[in-house]
């Protein structure tokens, strides 16, 4: 019989992945960045463990949408008073913190609980092509791992 091994969360060796969201599709961007923030590209992926790689997007203004949800997709927060939810639309979040949209986006795709919310601290987005993370030098993450179109012809 053969036993499954459990990888020692201190030893794990974590990448600091560099991702530009320009141009890419918002929902196909988030599937990605959240399988590589839980692990799930590594042999050593465990459900109940964090094994994945620091995620750092850059360009988050300039990711685009499908369709008409630029004016139509809602994001709506509940202040916990009576007649306190607060709507807004995602061209007008894109314009106060276009970062939010895809922290909202891969934030859905975490598991609920503390695990998923220390996944999302590994995840870091900035608007435009500048960020602070240059010390951990920040590998950029190949067109094929993000799912770019098959070039046919």
């Amino acid at each position: 019989m053969s036993t499954t091994t459990i990888p020692a969360v201190k030893t794990m060796q974590r990448q600091w992945l560099l991702i530009d969201a320009k141009d890419k599709v918002l929902g196909r961007l988030a599937t990605r960045i959240a399988l590589i923030l839980r692990g799930k590209h590594k042999p050593t992926y465990t459900p109940f463990l964090d094994t994945g790689d620091f995620v750092v997007v850059i360009n988050a203004a300039k990711v685009a949408v499908t369709g008409q949800k630029r004016s139509q997709k809602l994001y709506r927060r509940y202040t916990g008073y009576p007649g306190g939810l607060r709507t807004r639309t995602m061209e007008q979040v894109m314009q106060a913190h276009p970062d939010r949209v895809i922290q909202q986006a891969v934030k859905g795709m975490m598991p609920d609980g503390p695990l998923g919310r220390h996944l999302l601290g590994k995840l870091k987005v900035y608007p435009g092509p500048a960020h602070p993370h240059a010390a951990q030098q920040p590998q950029p993450v190949s067109p094929a791992i993000l799912g770019a179109p098959a070039r046919h012809g």
